[in-house]
């Protein structure tokens, strides 16, 4: 078998995360009411906060955060995760959607109806009325899935902090006739709010190129997550059955499953002396971090992911369940983030504290002037193939 160093530099594709970076979420319509604005402390404790001493480094450089306060966002952060279900349930009916408020430092939670806010506020969130449900999003985004989107338009998802359905065209072509026609249309489906993005989405394949970490012909990629058997990938990186060999260009299995458009994940079978390791590296950026779970983030939480071209980068989430319109067609409930990212890093991992989050899926910028990137969420990936993630 490989030594452990050959390991390491094969899985640097598979087992990524991000340096971090502040990106504030939009803000709401002016209708909206505040409930409860009072700042919380976190339930957690920041000794709790999964991270290692090179990850809060990072935090340190690129948020200009104290350790102290790299530790309490992070636990802060791992509260507001596990409380979004019970806030889901608290709130009913009248559920509009969570998020993570950083400067609060806690999970904030959209109600359509204040008798629910006590309910809400007893679990240590806040509440902001709203005039649209979540199920009222949901079903004019779903009627927005149903149109033909052109070129132009670039993605469109549930805002809940808009309480919109948010589509996002490319600012040179905001009034070309197609993309205009298309929002009209957009609009008699639901509240819409329209804004505009610099680039379009594209995905992250690369050529071959000397010392990355896995290829399929002559396309690179970066591998996702370990799972029993095998990692998760992109599904745009190759086709069921393609063969995939690693950084040093000898055979680690084979696609066993792939999707894409409509999805953008895969499965690699490992074997051939390849094995699999619960661990995110951090390319001598930070520490490598342990995989524990796969608990998603909020909207507002910080992320980080790494590739094979960029290595680490971190951001925040910026939405979910988003509708990403690639050239090829279009891809689901994907995840955006404010994390940049470059050719070769498709497929990469997307880890928040120790929790698995997605796949590198695409986006529009660079690691230089920065940009978006999409992640394909890891436990829609785990529940389509029957896979168990590999953690610690």
């Amino acid at each position: 078998m490989r030594c452990m160093n050959a390991l390491r530099t094969s899985l640097a594709a598979a087992l990524v995360v991000g340096a971090w970076a502040t990106v504030g979420l939009a803000s709401g319509p002016a209708s909206a009411a505040t409930v409860d604005s009072a700042p919380a402390t976190p339930r957690s404790t920041a000794g709790e906060a999964p991270a290692s001493a090179g990850l809060l480094a990072a935090m340190r450089q690129d948020l200009g955060l104290t350790e102290s306060q790299a530790r309490t966002r992070l636990a802060a952060e791992k509260t507001a995760t596990a409380l979004q279900d019970k806030a889901r349930r608290a709130a009913g009916s009248s559920y509009a959607g969570s998020w993570f408020d950083p400067a609060a430092g806690r999970l904030a939670v959209a109600l359509t109806d204040g008798r629910r806010s006590a309910a809400v506020r007893a679990l240590g969130a806040s509440a902001r009325l709203v005039r649209h449900s979540a199920r009222q999003l949901d079903e004019t985004k779903a009627r927005i899935d149903g149109l033909a989107a052109p070129a132009g338009v670039s993605s469109w998802h549930v805002d809940p902090k808009a309480n919109r359905v948010v589509i996002e065209v490319v600012a040179s072509t905001a009034h070309d006739n197609d993309v205009r026609t298309f929002v009209e249309r957009a609009r008699r489906a639901g509240p819409v709010l329209v804004k505009q993005t610099p680039e379009g989405p594209r995905t992250f394949a690369a050529g071959t190129v000397g010392g990355d970490p896995y290829y399929t012909g002559n396309v690179r990629c970066s591998i996702g997550f370990s799972v029993h058997g095998g990692f998760v990938t992109a599904g745009h990186c190759g086709q069921t059955g393609a063969a995939v060999s690693g950084w040093d260009r000898s055979a680690i299995g084979n696609f066993q499953e792939s999707s894409f458009p409509g999805d953008d994940y895969a499965w690699v079978s490992v074997g051939n002396g390849w094995w699999t390791v619960p661990v995110v590296l951090g390319w001598g950026t930070v520490s490598d971090q342990l995989v524990r779970g796969s608990a998603e983030a909020p909207i507002g939480a910080s992320i980080c992911r790494s590739g094979s071209t960029s290595h680490w980068h971190c951001g925040n989430v910026l939405a979910t369940n988003e509708t990403v319109n690639y050239s090829q067609g279009a891809v689901h409930q994907m995840t955006k983030t404010s994390v940049c990212a470059e050719p070769g890093d498709s497929g990469g991992s997307f880890i928040s504290g120790d929790q698995a989050q997605g796949v590198t899926s695409g986006g529009w910028g660079n690691c230089t002037s920065g940009g978006e990137t999409w992640h394909q969420p890891i436990n829609e990936i785990l529940n389509r193939y029957g896979l168990t993630l590999h953690t610690a």
